[in-house]
């Protein structure tokens, strides 16, 4: 499959697995007196809604609309039910269609983690905090972070938290009781990678990899899911501190690359910051233990 056409599949299976999950009482219909043979909405349903014609509705689903409307778009997004993180995906599908944004994403510059954020890594000795891109892969992280993430480092290959979740299925829901939500979030960040960067090599093999080796991750995969976390909470089961509930946030280090510094942000004076505490402890009095800042193990992830 050619850049075009993959362009035009990913429109395609994202406004057919959204129009999938809207009803016909969802959108407002009469109620329908014969039998239904598809899910959710019919495409000439959702062009009725949306104020355009079939014909055109049908090209626009299948990605071979040129240049729809802001207004054509909302309408839509609208009758579809997109969410806010979802509205921008289909906005970054429909731009992937024309050959400019392909190039453009072809060029965008990946980048390393530069001097400055590796100074800031270790200037936050109390906060476990890693450098991912939008691949998931490690890039960088401090000593705690390493630390609270160590059983990642220990899959063979690309040091990357999706392989680790899905291929690592037994280590990944022991240190993450909460794994089904995990990788769902994971796959929906992925997709919203995937609709940034449609032309990354290293994003193709590694979602060619994960759906050959997971079913798990096929299945999810499949719903065509899109989601962003800025904060939230994320639930450990470490090997030294036990079970920990820690909040973190995820700032953005370089909207080109795709760089997030994800921090974990324990309030002080709690339990939570006295594991942390604790693992900091041991990290520091374990000789095996590499304190400097580290990036993913064997090959470098943007070589």
């Amino acid at each position: 499959m050619d850049e075009k056409e993959a362009a035009r599949a990913a429109v395609r299976e994202f406004l057919t697995t959204r129009r999938a999950r809207v009803t016909p009482t969802d959108a407002g219909l009469p109620p329908q007196g014969t039998r239904r043979r598809v899910k959710g909405l019919r495409r000439e349903e959702v062009a009725l809604l949306a104020g355009v014609s079939p014909e055109y509705y049908v090209r626009l689903e299948r990605g071979q609309a040129t240049g729809p409307s802001a207004g054509v778009v909302d309408a839509v997004a609208g009758v579809l039910g997109l969410d806010d993180d979802e509205r921008a995906h289909f906005g970054r599908l429909l731009a992937a269609l024309t050959p400019a944004a392909r190039k453009r994403s072809r060029s965008a510059a990946k980048g390393l983690v530069t001097p400055g954020v590796r100074v800031l890594l270790d200037s936050m000795d109390q906060l476990p905090a890693v450098v991912f891109n939008g691949r998931f892969d490690i890039l960088a992280a401090n000593a705690l972070g390493r630390a609270l993430l160590a059983p990642v480092y220990d899959l063979p290959g690309r040091t990357n938290s999706a392989r680790f979740l899905f291929l690592d299925e037994p280590g990944a829901r022991h240190l993450f009781p909460e794994w089904d939500r995990i990788t769902t979030d994971t796959v929906a960040m992925l997709r919203i990678e995937a609709g940034r960067h449609p032309d990354d090599p290293d994003l193709t093999e590694l979602i060619g990899e994960l759906a050959t080796r997971s079913t798990e991750f096929r299945t999810r995969w499949a719903t065509n899911d899109v989601r962003i976390h800025r904060t939230g909470t994320k639930t450990f089961r470490h090997p030294l501190i036990g079970e920990i509930a820690l909040p973190y946030e995820n700032l953005r280090v370089d909207a080109v690359s795709s760089q997030i510094l994800n921090v974990y942000t324990p309030q002080p004076s709690t339990p939570e910051a006295d594991a942390i505490r604790l693992l900091a402890s041991w990290n520091a009095d374990n000789p095996r233990n590499d304190n400097s800042t580290a990036g993913a193990r064997g090959r470098n992830p943007e070589d």
